[in-house]
């Protein structure tokens, strides 16, 4: 089946897509090509075909781009979604294709950050929904390495432009080579109407090679100047001589190279500010830059830039920016409002320059990049100016700055990915900043100190707890010495420690860490500042965490008001985070109806701010899911777990502690529906995942193993349920002691094993201590409290002790039918003289 062809038939040349996004301006002087765009056409019934540079040995130039360019704009009606993908960076493959998942029916990639939104992508154009007919141009793809395997396969059709020859080892590939010397004639004629004889003609295009770029950059200045042919071929023979006494490198046609540096002599007598702005623009990306980054610089900047006296002067600035358009140096996007100098001439400007030059330009960019930064990065409402900047970070080579405003920008980079929920692409950049800022400036630096710190959150979201803690440890001990315990990246570093604290199960130890980190913070920065009630929040877990619910609840309230105030500063992030704490704290208080209604309204501001794939919308999500349960809706319940847990494994794989989190909620519930079997295959695949994470003696494992065993025993397998819950019960009580809510809960599953055993009059003696220690910790009404008396009142009655278990069951169902009312799952259940259990759900850490 041909692109043209479909099981809907031919489509019609008039006809749209119904997504049509960053694909450059069609070119008006695009010439010939025919037979070469006519093969490519007839030859996309494959997944992907390469267009790869091939006469040309691997020269830019020769007009690669600008054939998909064109295909994609002839044969637009084909397709219901085109979409333009900057290749030469992996992170811009990613961005790029998250942008198209409000497009596909998706949350966007402002809400959800780059990785959920890509992934999310990804899965829709391989499942062709709502689109099956979808073109994907992926323009400079460098690496196929790096590439390929994110290359969508599908029911759509991809398309790589590419200088690598071994993209052949892997697709479908078609070489584009120069102009044939007809089409160079026909361009020239398009490019200079009436202006430019047959002869002269063709000897311009002999002399340039027949090289597309260069005819380009010949036509325009020619067209801007007037200059005749032969004052040109006088000029470039001057140019090729000087080119070639200053021995280029090889890597670039001598044609581009002599009519490049004709048209940048031409201009610099014209408007020498404009190739001032185009050396600098040398030192960005090749991809398209931001029109606002050349806005103008703070004045406490502006003294050090080379561009001050351009960008302060805004008449001139259009000026220039217009010039680069008019000679084709540059590409002038008016729509996008952005300026992209293509990667060869980028490459010969630098070369142009005095190697001792290029620093000087080098941070005209880091400076000029700094200032276009929106503000704080973990706001969603800037994501997307952070992302527009993403692709020059890199290129600009912005990790070689030691300026402290610079070096703060990189940082500040960090944050946008790791709060967009970009992982991976935060852990890439932050590698490489520390990496080179030790070598530059000692292991000791604030920068390399402060980067450490970020390294170590980003770590902690990947789920390498481990990593995260002997980093974080080691660095706050640094900063300690040598910042000070006061200072403002000491005690960030000291709030984020708290949780590689409660990730190792040292829950006490976490609790007095946070205590006085939130004390600090107080002094430090005033009690209603972001970072405050972000060790607030962070106290509030620990307090939860020991079963304090009382002081964990004063806590989050306090911290979700004042988060939530109009003027707070507080992240979208975090005030989430709190909102779903207190919906956690009022759940496992045992107030599941109010719970459901936090947690409903959490999770649709989630949805709606963040995105449904962010990692702090699914995680609201899974408490939702559970608060639902716990009311009895487990129909719900089931359908939020399901969805929460395959959106979790899409995201972040099966070993993540989010995705192991959202395994045990799903087994849960569908426990609770009756889908017993499914549960057992599925928990025991978690279980043997936890110890990879948390080690083998972690509470968590512990909690996972509780559960593990329930669902032994509810299909059959008492003797080893038993045995699994006494070793997990063991592991609370060294961990935790029995007075905790997690060794309590283990106890009451222990003691109905012992039930299903036989052995009643354990499970009563296990089942009364429990129960007193119960009523200790939560209080007499709390739902788990009357679980292990309605559990007690079986085993009273086994044992023959009539008289107590009435008088406890009458207390029992009168306190249920005031915390629960009759039509409570629970309440049933109890009604009918069956045991209840409780399982283990890991809150967010």
């Amino acid at each position: 089946m041909s692109v043209a062809q479909s099981s809907e038939g031919s489509r019609t040349p008039g006809r749209q897509p119904q997504v049509w996004g960053k694909v450059p301006q069609q070119n008006k002087n695009f010439t010939g090509r025919e037979s070469l765009l006519e093969r490519l056409h007839e030859s996309v019934t494959s997944d992907v075909t390469a267009v790869v540079p091939h006469a040309l040995h691997g020269f830019g130039g020769v007009g690669k781009t600008h054939v998909a360019i064109e295909y994609a704009w002839r044969f637009r009606h084909e397709y219901d979604v085109v979409w333009w993908i900057p290749a030469d960076q992996p992170i811009l493959v990613r961005s790029s294709l998250a942008g198209l998942a409000p497009h596909l029916g998706l949350p966007s990639l402002t809400t959800t950050g780059i990785e959920d939104a890509f992934t999310a992508v990804l899965d829709a154009l391989r499942r062709g929904r709502p689109y099956s007919k979808w073109l994907l141009i992926f323009d400079n793809a460098e690496q196929p390495e790096e590439i390929n395997e994110i290359v969508p396969r599908g029911p759509g059709h991809v398309l790589i432009t590419s200088r690598n020859h071994s993209w052949g080892s892997v697709v479908e590939t078609l070489p584009v080579d120069v102009f044939s010397r007809q089409e160079s004639v026909e361009f020239l004629g398009k490019r200079l109407p009436g202006k430019v004889g047959a002869e002269e003609t063709e000897r311009l295009a002999e002399e340039l090679g027949d090289l597309p770029l260069a005819l380009e950059q010949a036509g325009a200045l020619q067209a801007e100047t007037g200059m005749s042919v032969e004052e040109y071929f006088r000029l470039l023979r001057e140019q090729t001589t000087q080119l070639l006494d200053a021995n280029k490198p090889s890597d670039y046609p001598l044609s581009m190279t002599a009519a490049w540096s004709l048209s940048v002599s031409q201009l610099q007598a014209k408007l020498p500010e404009a190739v001032e702005l185009l050396r600098c623009c040398a030192f960005f990306g090749p991809e398209p830059i931001p029109r606002d980054v050349f806005k103008g610089l703070p004045e406490d900047l502006a003294s050090d830039s080379k561009l001050g006296a351009l960008l302060a002067n805004p008449i001139l600035l259009s000026k220039a920016i217009r010039e680069l358009g008019r000679y084709a140096l540059a590409r002038i996007d008016s729509d996008a409002r952005t300026i992209q100098v293509h990667r060869l001439v980028q490459a010969l400007l630098r070369d142009g320059l005095d190697p001792r030059e290029h620093p000087a330009y080098r941070d005209e960019a880091h400076l000029l990049l700094a200032a276009a930064a929106p503000g704080l990065p973990d706001d969603n409402a800037l994501w997307q100016g952070y992302s527009q900047l993403l692709g020059h970070v890199t290129p600009a080579d912005v990790e070689s700055s030691s300026k402290p405003g610079i070096r703060g920008f990189a940082l500040d980079m960090v944050r946008y990915l790791y709060s967009s929920g970009s992982y991976q692409s935060a852990s890439d950049l932050v590698g490489r900043l520390i990496e080179r800022w030790r070598a530059d400036s000692g292991p000791d630096d604030q920068y390399v100190l402060s980067a450490q710190r970020h390294f170590g959150i980003v770590l902690r979201e990947l789920g390498d707890y481990r990593a995260s803690y002997e980093l974080n440890r080691r660095t706050l001990d640094r900063m300690r010495t040598i910042l000070g315990e006061q200072h403002e990246e000491t005690l960030l570093l000291t709030n984020s420690h708290g949780g590689d604290l409660r990730t190792r199960g040292d829950f006490a130890a976490a609790l007095r860490h946070d205590e006085e980190s939130w004390r600090q913070h107080e002094i430090v920065f005033g009690p209603r500042h972001r970072r405050t009630l972000r060790a607030m929040n962070n106290l509030s877990i620990d307090y939860l965490l020991l079963g304090n619910y009382v002081e964990a609840r004063k806590l989050q309230e306090n911290a979700y008001r004042l988060q939530s105030l109009a003027n707070s500063d507080a992240s979208t992030s975090n005030v989430l985070a709190s909102w779903n704490g207190l919906a956690r704290v009022v759940r496992l208080s045992g107030n599941y109806s109010e719970a459901c209604d936090l947690g409903q309204d959490a999770y649709e501001f989630g949805v709606q701010e963040l995105g449904g794939d962010h990692p702090w919308t699914l995680r609201t999500a899974k408490d939702l899911s559970i608060a639902k349960r716990r009311a009895g809706l487990t129909d719900e319940a089931l359908e939020i777990a399901q969805r929460t847990f395959e959106r979790e494994e899409r995201t972040f794989g099966r070993d993540h502690p989010d995705t192991l989190a959202a395994a045990l909620c799903l087994a849960n519930a569908q426990r609770a529906t009756g889908e017993v079997t499914a549960a057992l295959e599925l928990l025991r695949d978690t279980a043997d995942r936890y110890p990879r994470i948390y080690g083998g003696d972690h509470p968590f494992k512990y909690g996972c193993d509780m559960n593990l065993a329930l669902l032994i025993r509810v299909n059959g397998d008492v003797d080893e349920a038993a045995e699994l819950d006494r070793r997990s019960l063991a592991g609370f009580d060294v961990r935790l002691g029995r007075e905790h809510h997690y060794s309590l809960t283990c106890a009451i599953n222990l003691a109905s094993d012992l039930a299903a055993q036989g052995d009643t009059h354990t499970a009563r003696e296990l089942g009364g201590r429990t129960l007193e220690q119960l009523r200790a910790l939560l209080g007499t009404d709390h739902p788990l409290t009357l679980a292990c008396a309605i559990n007690l009142i079986a085993d009273l009655r086994a044992e023959g002790e009539q008289e107590w278990a009435d008088i406890l069951a009458v207390d029992t169902f009168e306190r249920y039918q005031r915390v629960l009312t009759n039509e409570h799952p629970d309440v049933k259940v109890a009604m009918r003289g069956e045991r209840l259990d409780f399982d283990f759900d890991p809150p967010a850490l």
